[in-house]
């Protein structure tokens, strides 16, 4: 169950990331309150994860995915630039968060 929920904490991380873009500084509240009711459950799900699963694989895990659903998220609903490179490191990212997965 904890790898269920830290991969859910790391979706969320991906949603309050796009939130706190959109709230332009706290400037917009909806954006704003979004932000934190997913700051806090991401958090909340991290926490839960980290009572059975390593901290640094925990926490490992929890940015991959966060940072790979930001920059997709980034790529499709931006429209940042989606360049071989960039592609080929978020792979990378993925396969470091398997191996990790794997290796536990």
């Amino acid at each position: 169950m904890a790898w269920v929920v830290l991969v859910l904490a790391g979706f969320l991380e991906t949603v309050w990331a796009a939130a706190l873009a959109a709230a332009k500084g706290f400037t917009k509240p909806w954006p704003s309150v979004l932000f934190l009711v997913a700051l806090i459950a991401s958090m909340g799900g991290l926490a839960y994860a980290l009572r059975s699963i390593p901290l640094g694989t925990g926490y490992a895990v929890w940015v991959g995915i966060g940072a790979v659903g930001t920059a997709l998220y980034g790529i499709f609903a931006l429209h940042d630039p989606a360049t071989v490179g960039r592609l080929a490191c978020l792979v990378l990212i993925v396969a470091g968060v398997v191996g990790l997965k794997v290796i536990h």
